[in-house]
C-alpha cells in the first residue's frame, strides 16, 4: 500500500506543537522552584504535582524535600523548640539547609507560619472503621493521637469522648466519626501560634503516615482533597476564634471506603 507523504501544514503543525512543549516544560522547571501563594505581604509555600513532596518557603526561595527529610526536619525543630522535655531524640538533618531548620523552629520573619506543605492523597485500599476504641476514637485516630503523644510532651488533646460524639460540631464533623483530634494552644497569642505550627508542620510532613485527611489551623486548611494546593484561606465567622480555629490544631484522618463505594 503506498503512503501519501505528510501536508506540510501537518509538519507544520507538529513543529509548532514541540516548541510548545519545550516552552512549557521550561516554565515548569523555572517555576517548580519559585512556587508559592501570597496572601497580602505574606508568602507561604505551595507544592507540584512533580518532584519532592514537600517543600518549604524560607523567605528567599521555595525549597524542595523528600518526604523523610520533612519528617525528620520537622521532628527535630519540634524537638529544639520543647527542650529538655521533649520525648525523643532530635533526629539527623545534616542534609537539612541550615535556612529551612531556621524557618521551621522560628517562623516566617513578622509571622508564625505556614512555612511548610507537603502534597498528600487518599489512599484508596484503605476501608471504613465503624468501631471505635475506648476513647471513642476510631484505630487510625488512636495512633494518631498515640503518635502525637509520642513525640510531644503532654499535648492538649480534645475533640473526642468515649462512645462518640453525636452533637457539638458543625454538620458532617469527622469528630462525629471519631476521626479527629484537637490539640490546644490556649490563650491565643504569637507564642501559641508559632507552636501550633510546629505541630501542624509536623502533621503535614507525616500524614502518609497516619493516613491524615484534613489540617485546619490560624485561619487555613490544609487537606488531600487539593494535594498540591498547600495551604489555603479557611472562611469562619471572623469573629469566632474557635471556628477560626485560632486555639487549636484539627486533624482528622481518612474515613475509608466501604464495599459499596469500591464498585
Amino acid at each position: 500500500m503506498a503512503h501519501r507523504p505528510a501536508r506540510p501544514e501537518r509538519r507544520w503543525h507538529r513543529g509548532l506543537l514541540a516548541v510548545g512543549l519545550i516552552v512549557v516544560l521550561g516554565l515548569i522547571a523555572v517555576l517548580g522552584t519559585r512556587l508559592v501563594a501570597q496572601r497580602g505581604d505574606t508568602a507561604f509555600p505551595t507544592s507540584t504535582p512533580w518532584g519532592p513532596e514537600c517543600s518549604v518557603w524560607t523567605g528567599e526561595e521555595s525549597v524542595r524535600l523528600e518526604r523523610d527529610q520533612a519528617r525528620r526536619a520537622t521532628t527535630a525543630a519540634a524537638v529544639t523548640t520543647q527542650g529538655d522535655a521533649a520525648p525523643v531524640e532530635a533526629p539527623d538533618v545534616e542534609d537539612i539547609p541550615d535556612e529551612v531548620m531556621e524557618v521551621l523552629e522560628n517562623g516566617p520573619e513578622d509571622d508564625a507560619g505556614p512555612s511548610l506543605t507537603c502534597r498528600s492523597v487518599k489512599d484508596r485500599d484503605l476501608a471504613v472503621e465503624p468501631d471505635l476504641e475506648p476513647s471513642g476514637l476510631t484505630p487510625r485516630a488512636q495512633r494518631l493521637k498515640d503518635g502525637v503523644e509520642e513525640h510531644f510532651s503532654e499535648p492538649s488533646l480534645g475533640g473526642y469522648v468515649p462512645g462518640g460524639y453525636n452533637t457539638g460540631h458543625g454538620e458532617g464533623s469527622a469528630h462525629y466519626d471519631g476521626r479527629a483530634l484537637d490539640i490546644f494552644y490556649r490563650p491565643v497569642n504569637e507564642g501559641n501560634r508559632r507552636e501550633g505550627w510546629i505541630m501542624a508542620h509536623w502533621l503535614i510532613a507525616h500524614a502518609p503516615d497516619y493516613d491524615i485527611d484534613v489540617i485546619i489551623f490560624d485561619d487555613r486548611i490544609w487537606s488531600t482533597y487539593y494535594p498540591s494546593l498547600g495551604w489555603r484561606d479557611y472562611d469562619a465567622d471572623p469573629d469566632n476564634e474557635i471556628l477560626r480555629h485560632l486555639d487549636h490544631v484539627h486533624v482528622d484522618v481518612q474515613r475509608g471506603r466501604d464495599a459499596s463505594e469500591e464498585r
